[in-house]
């Protein structure tokens, strides 16, 4: 694994400048998985805050090939893309290199609108690496609640009211879908742990055929926190063990990080507004359901580490 000397002295290949919110999860992600290879990268992301933030014109963040898919598509453009070079590689027209696919997109674009497009690529075995920036929640278009958004949060389509306090239901568990797919390697990641996170993206990247990894992606201004607390948010997820840091590499779990103290759920929903009417008295039950939910689900990994699932 590349350390942090090593990271910091290669090329930017996401610029500074761009356009997304100060405390956005989304940069550090990016810039540590593109900084995870030395071969040539291809990348497509879809319709979100990335898109939007790095590449409003005439202006662009990227300093590699990049194209803009729909929402509901980037895995599949990465595959057509991953496809045709492949194609022409055999052809003789272009040069035989070892060049990296990669897809990224939110969990709207990829949790719900992609899914389908994700799992047909993932099937199909194409080789390439796709990227969820997980922020729960539409958040680019106004902060809406998607298939990973917390149960009990406050979004736009899901307000928290006397009747009805926050989403009701519990979020999808997209890397246990994407595991099913038999594919080579999946990792769930988070930005404040960068030496994991470039650990995965390297292995993700090395490879042959589909790759996948989920990255916690604090929001600033969906969560309703402070700029400055995004990363201490993205620890206290792991920490509390809501977002649990572990890969499935040819069909062997591994948890790769487990908290010397397990932290509270209630630590990581405190200091986020959308979560504030969780402490109210009558909502305590959700509080109580949600860690109930995480134990049993971090229970389960504990009991799968380093066996075939």
């Amino acid at each position: 694994m590349a350390t942090l000397k090593e990271l910091s002295a290669k090329k930017e290949l996401f610029t500074g400048g761009h356009r997304l919110c100060s405390g956005c999860g989304i940069p550090p992600i990016v810039r540590l998985i593109l900084r995870s290879t030395d071969s040539p990268i291809v990348a497509t992301t879809a319709t979100g805050c990335l898109e939007v933030g790095s590449t409003i014109y005439p202006y662009t963040a990227w300093r590699i090939p990049w194209i803009h898919s729909a929402f509901e598509n980037a895995a599949a453009t990465i595959s057509g893309v991953e496809t045709a070079y492949r194609a022409l590689r055999k052809r003789g027209r272009i040069p035989d290199r070892d060049m990296k696919f990669i897809a990224f997109g939110g969990d709207g674009g990829t949790y719900d609108i992609g899914i389908q497009a994700l799992s047909g690529a993932l099937e199909r075995g194409h080789d390439f690496l796709y990227v969820c920036y997980d922020n729960g929640g539409y958040m680019n278009t106004g902060i809406q609640r998607s298939s990973a958004t917390p149960m009990a949060a406050a979004t736009t389509t899901s307000p928290a009211g006397d009747v009805i306090p926050g989403k009701q239901n519990w979020r999808k568990d997209l890397t246990k879908i994407v595991v099913a797919h038999d594919i080579p390697y999946a990792a769930q990641a988070s930005p404040h742990n960068w030496a994991d996170l470039s650990k995965k993206a390297e292995k993700a990247l090395k490879v042959k055929g589909a790759a996948f990894m989920n990255v916690m992606s604090p929001c600033p201004l969906g969560w309703y926190t402070k700029p400055e607390d995004s990363m201490k948010l993205a620890k206290l997820s792991v920490d509390t063990c809501y977002w649990p840091l572990y890969e499935v590499e040819n069909g062997v779990l591994r948890v790769t990080y487990k908290p010397k103290e397990k932290r509270p759920f209630e630590e990581w929903l405190k200091p986020q507004g959308r979560f504030k009417h969780v402490f109210k008295p009558e909502n305590a039950h959700l509080i109580e359901e949600s860690q109930k939910r995480i134990d049993l689900e971090w229970q389960r990994l504990l009991d799968l580490d380093g066996k075939r699932v």
